[in-house]
């Protein structure tokens, strides 16, 4: 938002709220608050917070605006199917990307059914993708996460079963995001690569503990050493 834009907002409001009292800088310290924001979309915050009271402060502006593009971003029911040649940062950027046009409304509001396809209407047709990243980006929306690609390892288009992390996102340790991923997500993705379930963590969690007692039971077994002889 511009600052000619924010003087309009704030003359918008003081012609709903006639009651409200605005200062000399109230339009410069409102045109930094609603800064990042369109002219478009606050005026309709104006609108909807008026309607419920008689006094709008930029808060409630900024709010109101958050909402709606939440609202259009669970409506869009986004599923994105990442490029297995991008990096994690390039699929952080392009999650972000998906995320801000369907926020703008650029992407309209669609079920699940439809976001995924079925077996009659495909969400894309078969062997086609779209040219260019920009292209990907923006088609990317409402294409199932592949459960198989031909034996190519998608890590991040699987969750990670270790730090949690969503499809699209690094993997975190200790707070800090990761430069490659955790071993056992890789070890999902590659099983999901050749068509096999992901790992039961309780199975895995009982190999874990199976390869902890065979260990220890092999040291137990180890002939003592020379110095154990000499004491």
């Amino acid at each position: 938002m511009t600052e000619e834009e924010a003087v309009q907002i704030a003359e918008y409001v003081a012609a709903a709220c006639p009651a409200q009292k605005f200062g000399e800088y109230t339009p410069d310290v409102w045109g930094e608050i609603l800064a990042p924001y369109s002219i478009n979309e606050a005026r309709a915050a104006v609108i909807a917070v008026a309607r419920r009271q008689p006094f709008v402060s930029p808060a409630e502006i900024v709010t109101e605006i958050r909402d709606r593009r939440a609202e259009r971003i669970a409506a869009a029911n986004l599923v994105y199917d990442g490029d297995p040649d991008e990096t994690g940062l390039d699929s952080a950027r392009n999650l972000r990307a998906l995320t801000a046009a369907a926020a703008s409304g650029q992407r309209p509001p669609q079920t699940i059914r439809a976001s995924l396809g079925t077996a009659d209407r495909p969400a894309l047709p078969p062997g086609s993708r779209p040219s260019g990243r920009a292209a990907a980006v923006l088609d990317a929306i409402g294409q199932a996460l592949p459960h198989r690609r031909d034996g190519v390892t998608n890590v991040l288009a699987i969750p990670c079963r270790r730090c949690h992390a969503q499809p699209g996102r690094t993997c975190i340790t200790n707070g800090r995001r990761r430069r490659d991923v955790h071993p056992a997500r890789l070890d999902d993705a590659r099983r999901a690569a050749a068509g096999l379930p992901p790992i039961d963590p309780d199975d895995d969690l009982r190999e874990q503990e199976r390869r902890r007692a065979a260990s220890a039971a092999a040291l137990a077994n180890q002939p003592p050493t020379a110095y154990e002889d000499a004491t």
